[in-house]
């Protein structure tokens, strides 16, 4: 069983502990606390050196301490403080910094309220788990044979076919039924390959229609989508070895991975308001009379510096447009700021949340959105942002990928 070394604050005074537990539980693991004693908590806060006022934010560093040198055993690091507590978020990231430098431990951080959000808190275990359970299969740097891989979105359902380590067909549509619109997607990925299910020798699925897709159509492999996209981002850019950032901004939740040799060991995902996400960018594009895929070369041209938009809300965040644009704002500009909008929001919502490693490699169908990707860098100084080939099909890419070392499908 998977050990799960937890360090927080709170969670049972705010009655989380046992949602925790049962995350755990669900798949297979075990939650266990780093020992600690009195004595110890003194020692390790002197040798930690962050000044706080919580006896339970001073437990939290005992706990971190205790691991980092080797007296509790542990598999995965999962870190916890409310959201409300300044201090604790603090301590949470230095924390999380602090075990990553010492240890390979894959480590994931939680903001919870009073009442958790049960399928931020279930992704968060079950990728600490698949990480461990399955480093073997998460290591695989070739794909071999032919294997299917399908990305069952939130927005959008996307379809990978591979042979022998190259994609030969692909599949693209919006998500409705789960279902048809994985088989349409299948059959787009399949035309003019001369294959058919029958060739195919396994199938990989991930994203929110994973459970049920992969029941239906008994794929071999039904994985989270943060491990899934990790490895299929770095697959695609070409830096499975050394370390890297991958960023997903998605339709409705994004994601913000660090890879280690091709196996993630921090993420985050979430955010406050859909003015952080890719619907914000499909409303300002059809505000501005134009499709999503001119919404990238129109930013290039604008300067967001003409055009106010600091909400963090979608509907303000709507309101500041149409406000630039009766002033006399152009469509450029004003392009140009909702995707610096974006960028900022995702930098301050979950960006601060890890340490950024470079090269970033941005994934996803907003990938494609130039002014996006221009703005992103800018956000973080300047840094270069790779954007890989296929990278709006990096889920199910990364579902071919893996799914191709789990051996062939029983006839």
């Amino acid at each position: 069983m998977v050990k799960i070394a937890q360090i927080s604050c709170g969670t049972e005074y705010s009655g989380v502990q046992k949602e925790i537990e049962k995350a755990a539980s669900t798949f297979g693991a075990e939650i266990v606390i780093p020992e600690t004693d009195i004595d110890y908590i003194d020692e390790a806060y002197e040798k930690f050196g962050f000044n706080c006022a919580s006896s339970g934010i001073r437990l939290m560093i005992a706990r971190a301490m205790s691991i980092v040198e080797g007296k509790s055993d542990a598999d995965a690091v999962f870190i916890a403080t409310c959201f409300r507590c300044a201090e604790g978020a603090l301590v949470r990231n230095e924390v999380r910094r602090f075990i990553q430098q010492n240890t390979r431990l894959p480590v994931v951080t939680y903001s919870f309220t009073e009442r958790t959000k049960a399928d931020e808190l279930f992704i968060r275990m079950e990728a600490l788990v698949t990480t461990v359970a399955r480093k073997s299969i998460l290591a695989r740097e070739k794909q071999e044979g032919l294997t299917l891989g399908v990305d069952s979105g939130s927005t959008t359902t996307k379809v990978v076919l591979m042979e022998n380590n190259e994609v030969i067909g692909t599949g693209w549509l919006p998500t409705t039924d789960v279902v048809g619109c994985t088989n349409d997607g299948i059959a787009q990925a399949m035309e003019g390959t001369g294959y058919s299910m029958d060739d195919i020798e396994g199938m990989g699925v991930t994203g929110y229609g994973r459970l049920t897709i992969g029941k239906k159509m008994e794929a071999e492999l039904i994985q989270e989508e943060l491990s899934v996209n990790s490895k299929g981002a770095v697959y695609l850019a070409g830096h499975q070895k050394g370390e890297a950032t991958v960023l997903d901004i998605g339709g409705m939740d994004n994601k913000v991975i660090t890879v280690n040799d091709g196996i993630p060991d921090n993420f985050t995902m979430g955010g406050i308001c859909a003015g952080a996400s890719g619907r914000f960018l499909e409303i300002t594009a059809r505000r501005l009379g134009a499709d999503i895929s001119e919404l990238g070369p129109m930013a290039i041209k604008g300067n967001y510096k003409n055009a106010l938009l600091n909400s963090y809300c979608i509907v303000f965040g709507i309101q500041d447009l149409v406000t630039s644009l009766a002033a006399g704002g152009s469509k450029e500009d004003v392009a140009a700021a909702a995707c610096h909008s974006v960028a900022e929001q995702v930098y301050e919502q979950q960006l601060q949340e890890i340490d950024v490693r470079e090269p970033l490699i941005q994934v996803g169908g907003t990938s494609l959105i130039e002014g996006l990707v221009e703005a992103v860098s800018d956000v973080l100084g300047g840094i270069d942002v790779i954007v890989p080939e296929y990278s709006q099909y990096i889920g199910a890419v990364g579902s071919a990928l893996l799914v191709s070392g789990l051996g062939k499908r029983q006839e």
